[in-house]
């Protein structure tokens, strides 16, 4: 096994260092460390691992160069930490390319409403990272642009669909980069590459335009870190610029709440049991949660077996428009001969 990771050697002195982004911005607003060295760090790991790992879909350095060498702050909390933001959200200057190669690229005209939220907290991108093909897939494995690899072991996928925030987060790129999740998209890379990756309540962020018209609200956006306090503090300061009035404010979670809370825990998937080795370690987690006082309750699979079929019948209802109204959707350039097999035969089946 050949671990890829920007952690010690050659990256041992370098202003990122080991540290989460709350430990950056300690760093930072002691003058330990400035926005430069911390972003000029973070390109010259990116480009250490990425040959490897392939987790880069589009590099914006000068402009995360400019925007650390701002001489007024742009403000929020994480301002001056490196970041990243997956292909497919809208961002000012740059493409959004969907994990796909199947039209020309052109830069958004402006930002989309959750680019606005995730700017607003202050971090800086480097750039967008790749992903499985509209995030049809759970793993990105693209025939021509490429696997995306798992950094602890190259042999293996890094997850999808956000498949490069994931990898390059494992690897010490970055200590925090944005991530959304429809049937698995934050929690399955987050799983293989050994990440804190929550899934936030639908609606507790803001979705794109194109997004937000799916018949399905699935898709929930947020992050991917190396530390809980990472991501409770990233959906603190985004809940400071965008505020679903519908729940509960979640505030600055710094540590245990108080409240006993009421688990349910399943060791089996729709169709089969798990692995013994997963049931051992999710019994150990039941227990640990038990013992911290919270009551616990072990339940048989709760999603009914026909759940399977209807996933299926809306991805491949989802892949159905993108195939037929590409042009309409992506432009002129829009080519489906470029689509991978995966989103072709989900078009297949829906027809």
């Amino acid at each position: 096994m050949n671990r890829i990771h920007a952690f010690g050697g050659e990256f041992s002195g370098d202003a990122l260092g080991d540290h989460d982004a709350v430990g950056l911005v300690e760093k930072l607003r002691a003058g330990a460390v400035s926005p430069r060295e911390l972003v000029e760090a973070a390109i010259a790991r990116t480009e250490a691992v990425n040959p490897e790992l392939n987790g880069l879909a589009f590099e914006a350095y000068d402009r995360a160069r400019a925007r650390a060498d701002a001489r007024r702050p742009f403000g929020g909390y994480f301002d001056g930490v490196p970041s990243f933001i997956k292909d497919n959200v809208a961002v000012e200057g740059m493409p959004t390319m969907q994990g796909t190669d199947a039209w020309e690229p052109r830069p958004m005209p402006s930002d989309g409403e959750f680019a606005r939220v995730f700017l607003s907290t202050g971090l800086i991108p480097l750039g967008k990272t790749q992903m499985s093909e509209f995030g049809f897939s759970g793993s990105a494995e693209h025939p021509r642009i490429g696997p995306v690899r798992n950094p602890w072991n190259p042999e293996y996928t890094a997850g999808a669909s956000s498949s490069g925030s994931a990898a390059f987060v494992a690897a010490g790129v970055v200590p925090i980069a944005h991530a959304n999740d429809g049937g698995g998209s934050i929690r399955i890379p987050a799983a293989c590459n050994g990440l804190v990756g929550l899934k936030p309540t639908r609606g507790r962020l803001p979705l794109d335009n194109e997004t937000a018209r799916m018949p399905l609200h699935l898709v929930a956006n947020g992050v991917v870190s190396r530390s809980v306090r990472d991501t409770a503090a990233f959906l603190r300061e985004a809940e400071r610029a965008y505020r679903n009035p519908k729940l509960p404010a979640i505030g600055d979670v710094t540590q245990p709440g108080t409240q006993r809370l009421r688990i349910a825990f399943c060791t089996k998937s729709i169709l089969r049991e798990v692995s013994p080795e997963m049931r051992e370690l999710t019994l150990k987690a039941a227990a640990l949660l038990e013992e911290l006082g919270h009551k616990v309750t072990e339940i048989d699979n709760p999603v009914p077996a026909r759940f399977k079929d209807d996933f299926l019948i809306y991805w491949s209802f989802l892949a159905f428009a993108v195939v037929r109204g590409g042009r309409r959707m992506y432009g002129p350039s829009f080519d489906r001969t470029k689509l991978d097999n995966m989103t072709l035969g989900l078009d297949r089946m829906a027809a």
